[in-house]
């Protein structure tokens, strides 16, 4: 009983929750921004977060902490990159292009952060506890992180389900949104910052993990199509089971437990090749 209640239903709950989180993240980032090969993490949300948890297992915080750091620093990073690109933003430039470079300059400048950190913390203590965060893992999950994850999750996945009709408009130019009565740039903040919701809560919890935005929505999108409305549901349910059933794999293919984050990339970057290659047909 106490194995159940305390270790596997919380690590199930949670991995469900992180998978269905990152990919409808990624679909709804791919919808807004009009770019197949945008992942959760484009806009510095992922590097952001990293940076955060990097900073408070440097300052030796509880694990409480920094998650919370995590998650405060990736949402940091995605309000810088979402104003700075507006600022920048000129008639001559597309909003969405502007955001998306900008985006990949925090992104870097984030990462640079966490390789200073990686660089003078303790080899014996720092180092070891922050690559293994950096890989990603289930493994030390607690009841106490499925309720951290459980609000943040709730309150920007249930708003995204009732809008997600309004992506399928965003996919116009935001004249042709304007005349069907859709704020666009309004929309597409609220749909940015509650996608950077979910992705900073998931890395806060269960480190980088990669590659389950960018394949499970392209996954979702060949049964569906670009109907928002079907494909966000489908990208829910699919993405929670994809990483429930790695995080099984992580745990069953050795001794000792694989980093969740290595294994989503030996399984997601042969499949994002082989959409590659259906995109010389035409899907992406």
């Amino acid at each position: 009983s106490m194995v159940f209640w305390q270790l596997r239903l919380p690590r199930a709950v949670i991995a469900i929750l992180i998978g269905a989180a990152l990919s409808v993240s990624g679909a709804s980032y791919q919808g807004i921004l009009r770019n197949p090969m945008v992942a959760p993490d484009i806009l510095g949300a992922s590097s952001g977060a990293s940076l955060g948890a990097a900073i408070g297992i440097l300052s030796g915080f509880h694990a409480f902490t920094i998650q919370i750091f995590a998650f405060i620093c990736g949402l940091a990073a995605v309000g810088i990159a979402f104003f700075v690109s507006r600022s920048l933003q000129n008639g001559n430039r597309s909003s969405v292009l502007t955001l998306v470079l900008t985006g990949m300059v925090i992104t870097s400048l984030f990462s640079a952060g966490i390789s200073i950190i990686k660089y003078i913390g303790d080899p014996y203590d720092t180092l070891p506890a922050l690559t293994f965060w950096l890989m990603g893992g289930l493994t030390y999950v607690k009841q106490i992180d499925m309720l951290i994850l459980i609000i943040p999750f709730l309150g920007a996945m249930i708003p995204l389900m009732l809008i997600r009709w309004k992506m399928n408009i965003l996919c116009f130019s935001d004249e042709e949104a304007s005349s069907m009565g859709i704020d666009a740039k309004k929309t597409r903040g609220l749909i940015i910052l509650l996608s950077t919701l979910l992705t900073c809560s998931s890395v806060a919890i269960g480190g980088m993990i990669g590659w389950v935005g960018l394949v499970i929505p392209h996954i979702c999108r060949m049964m569906t199509g670009p109907d928002h409305k079907k494909l966000l549901p489908l990208s829910f349910l699919t993405g929670g089971v994809f990483l429930t059933v790695v995080d099984d794999v992580s745990r069953c293919v050795s001794s000792q437990e694989l980093p969740l984050g290595v294994l989503t990339a030996i399984v997601g970057a042969p499949c994002f090749l082989y959409l590659l290659a259906k995109g010389k047909r035409g899907f992406l």
